[in-house]
């Protein structure tokens, strides 16, 4: 049973005649009879512009209440915006507020495909759609409802996502300015930082404001996400046509660019310039490497799984077999993270960080014992000969728990699996 139903008015010509009208009545009665008692929101859409254009035919977008109307419409709520992106965006918040999935659309046979392109962009694999056709008065004739148009060619979904990228670009950031956290000990000849979660367009309370990261597990889409690197890249400086985030495994996999791309990885090396590499980071470590001296960098994401795995050792020998780096010029900056006052893991688990050192590891007698991943990272890049005045961890916030902080940093522990992310990232300046 669907959890909301959206009837597309967007681009019909609805006038005073008759014949629309009962039309459009009898859609409301019988979407009102069979879903109202089930359904928690019933949406029209139209179109607030005096006229929209779209392939080049113009319709007047006119929502006149006649013939019994009125009392009908005041059981949905009409969204009424200047194009189909803002449309459907603002319906989707709509629903994101009251956590809906199941999602019922009442739309003209001609426009099915259209609808379906838009919905692809803007919506992820955690909705489900169901498609009703939609028989209306179209332009003052009769709509014949043979017509069904089933291909969108590679230019109309380009002007599709052009107009859903001009539409976010027009958002506000939200939950303050966009914030970038930098290491002094990585000198200017890299662009490099790390992400907080105010500045973006992300609206979803746990992905609010600037997530970086897009699944289908996940409410935020891959355009609103790519808006959000959009102005992270204006801010830092970088392009982001080049810009390469780490495909998570949890392991010590470390993809060298240049070479063949793994299906996962962990870390990833670079000496070119103006690669933008990137670490994700939510709970677990984002972390940086740089060697000015060999002109060459790396990011590596460390959970509690890649950290005993030694995925940052495992990222530093990378950088030493392929560019010729020393362990002496390997400056390495931990994002921030998880701290041990919020991060548990079994004793059988935490005996693995007991062994490495005991400092690792707080109650380490209880069931669920206090782990510290940071520090672990650091004592295993010690033992492995990274200089300890060239790994930072602490101060300009890096240490900061990020759970404990919700106003600045996402977090898994916090908020459970729909959680946001964060990001560290480098390139070699071109």
């Amino acid at each position: 049973m669907a959890e909301a139903v959206l009837i597309d008015l967007f681009g019909l010509k609805l006038n005073s005649q008759k014949d629309c009208h009962q039309t459009l009545l009898k859609t409301l009665n019988a979407v009102q009879y069979h879903h109202a008692a089930k359904a928690k929101f019933l949406c029209i859409m139209c179109c607030s512009n005096i006229s929209c254009e779209r392939d080049g035919e113009q319709d007047n977008c006119e929502l006149e209440t006649g013939n019994g109307l009125s009392a009908l419409l005041k059981e949905f709520e009409i969204v009424s915006c200047p194009s189909m992106a803002a449309c459907l965006y603002t319906i989707k918040q709509k629903i994101d507020e009251r956590n809906l999935s199941c999602i019922k659309v009442i739309v003209p046979r001609h426009r099915k495909t259209l609808m379906k392109a838009f919905i692809d962009q803007l919506f992820t694999d955690v909705y489900n759609f169901e498609f009703e056709d939609l028989q209306m008065t179209l332009r003052g004739g009769l709509f014949k409802q043979s017509i069904e148009i089933n291909i969108i060619t590679a230019q109309e979904l380009r002007e599709i996502q052009n107009e859903i990228e001009t539409f976010l670009r027009s958002l506000p950031a939200l939950r303050g300015e966009l914030t970038i956290i930098t290491s002094p000990l990585i000198p200017d000849i890299f662009i490099h930082g790390f992400t907080t979660r105010t500045g973006g367009i992300s609206y979803i309370p746990t992905l609010s404001s600037f997530n970086l990261f897009s699944s289908s597990k996940r409410r935020d889409p891959k355009a609103v996400v790519q808006e959000n690197l959009r102005r992270l890249a204006n801010a830092a400086g970088f392009n982001m046509e080049k810009f390469y985030r780490i495909k998570t495994h949890h392991s010590n996999d470390i993809w060298i660019m240049g070479r063949k791309e793994p299906d996962s990885y962990d870390g990833i090396t670079t000496n070119q310039r103006g690669v933008t590499i990137a670490a994700l980071g939510a709970d677990c470590i984002p972390i940086v490497f740089a060697d000015p001296v060999k002109k060459a960098c790396g990011v590596a994401h460390a959970g509690w799984k890649g950290t005993l795995l030694g995925v940052a050792m495992a990222t530093v020998n990378a950088m030493i077999a392929e560019y010729g780096c020393t362990l002496e010029d390997i400056v390495v900056v931990l994002g921030p993270s998880v701290g041990p006052c919020c991060f548990t893991l079994p004793r059988e688990s935490a005996e693995a960080f007991h062994n490495l050192h005991p400092a690792c590891v707080q109650l380490f007698d209880s069931p669920n014992p206090y782990i510290d991943i940071r520090k672990a990272t650091r004592i295993l890049l010690e033992r492995g000969g990274i200089l300890p005045r060239n790994i930072q961890d602490q101060n300009r916030d890096l240490n900061l728990c990020t759970s404990c902080h919700p106003d600045k940093f996402f977090s898994h522990v916090r908020d459970g699996l729909n959680f946001g992310t964060q990001i560290g990232f480098i390139s070699i300046r071109e």
